[in-house]
């Protein structure tokens, strides 16, 4: 055990029960570099940051309600479901990420692994970090499984699981953080750049609230990720290398029971460097509403940053179903394409195949909104129809149109 003379650190938890609520009291935190200082929190500091006296970009909306000021340097708000940016400061600013760079971490691990599979700590992994880092103090060689490794990776932020898990999908760190780009590119990320897959200091690993946003949007459809990030406490058993149970507990305050608990926080994923401040990522629902917010360049653990932007989001904005007609409309034909196409005058083009919302200020007259739409080609199979809507501007809702008959299928044999 621990053959690089590392002390052998246990972590028990106290579990109650008290009034239905979970109260867990670590007596031991595998904290992430710099983390146990950053969180002990002030509601409203005194002095406030220069950058809470920064407006946000989303004021500027005509009829838009108006945001918060948060002590944060960056900060988006979106609505998972219809693409929604309900709040904006800074999206676009480089910052360093630090934690919440493993949410792409432990999305590719969700797309390319297998959770029951073993998961091996080369000494590589297992001493790639350094003291004081967050860990759970995997050892080279150790054995774990990958829904174990995932585990330590969200709730506990473990750096040298990380690099594993990088290792494990690509075969190497440096290919790993190639696929992160790549991913991150596909997800539609404009300014970020990984440099490693934990998030811990590099000059070269940043990106801003608005990329983070994407990658925590598509992360959250991944239905194995948020397993992970919604995960409150887990245990590891003994392994070949450490025969003590490891306990894990989520870092995340605003989830139920926890210090900073606020109503309808689903889980998500904290941060923090020196050069980086605090960093947040949380994922909130009530009613029909689920909601990300990502907060940068934060103090005091970025709680309160994000309980004002979800008050703000839950109190001033609704989800509402356009309603759109899914019965297609029949196609009109020329008088010459009854000669040449099947079913002649009842073709049926572009059907919605889904319910349609957007995010609105409540009270929006939704059939006032803009609609865009533009034909995407498709390299086999039908053509899609994107229709995208507008508030005075600012993109609420989208819905894709399929379409239904492809015209060369409906050509007469001859």
């Amino acid at each position: 055990m621990f053959k690089s003379g590392k002390k052998i650190l246990k972590r028990l938890l106290c579990i109650t029960l008290s009034a239905g609520m979970l109260v867990t009291q670590p007596a031991f935190a595998f904290g992430e570099e710099g983390e146990t200082a950053a969180e002990s929190p002030t509601p409203t500091p005194d002095p406030h940051t220069e950058a809470y006296y920064a407006a946000p970009e989303s004021n500027s909306i005509p009829g838009w309600p108006q945001g918060p000021q948060v002590e944060a340097r960056s900060a988006v708000m979106m609505d998972v479901y219809t693409g929604a940016i309900l709040y904006s400061k800074n999206p676009d600013e480089k910052m360093y990420p630090a934690s919440i760079t493993k949410i792409l971490t432990a999305l590719l691990g969700c797309e390319n692994l297998s959770v029951q599979n073993k998961l091996v700590m080369s000494e590589t992994a297992a001493h790639g970090i350094s003291p004081g880092d967050s860990s759970i103090y995997a050892d080279t060689d150790e054995i774990f499984t990958v829904h174990q490794a995932l585990m330590a990776l969200m709730l506990e932020s473990a750096n040298e699981i990380a690099l594993a898990i990088g290792e494990s999908v690509s075969g190497s760190v440096k290919k790993f953080v190639e696929l992160m780009n790549t991913r991150s590119a596909e997800i539609g990320c404009t300014s970020t750049h990984f440099n490693n897959p934990n998030g811990l200091p590099d000059e070269n690993h940043v990106t801003t609230a608005n990329d983070m946003a994407k990658i925590s949007r598509a992360a959250w459809y991944n239905p194995l990720f948020r397993k992970y990030v919604t995960r409150k406490i887990f245990e590891i058993p003994p392994t070949n290398k450490f025969e003590e149970t490891r306990y894990l507990l989520n870092h995340h305050k605003m989830m139920e029971g926890r210090d900073y608990a606020y109503e309808g926080v689903l889980g998500g994923k904290t941060g923090y460097t020196e050069a980086a401040g605090n960093t947040l990522v949380t994922y909130a629902k009530r009613g029909n509403m689920t909601l990300l917010v990502v907060v940068m360049g934060t103090i005091n653990g970025g709680w309160s940053d994000t309980a004002s932007l979800l008050d703000y989001g839950f109190g001033n904005f609704e989800k509402i179903n356009l309603k759109q007609d899914k019965t297609p409309v029949v196609t009109v034909d020329l008088a010459c394409d009854k000669y040449i196409l099947q079913n002649n005058g009842n073709t049926c083009p572009f059907p919605y195949t889904r319910t349609v919302y957007v995010t609105v200020p409540k009270g929006t007259d939704v059939s006032a909104l803009e609609k865009q739409q533009i034909l995407g080609s498709n390299a086999a199979g039908p053509l899609l129809l994107n229709s995208s809507y507008y508030y005075n501007g600012q993109l609420v809702g989208w819905g894709v149109q399929y379409e239904k008959e492809v015209l060369s299928d409906l050509l007469l044999p001859f």
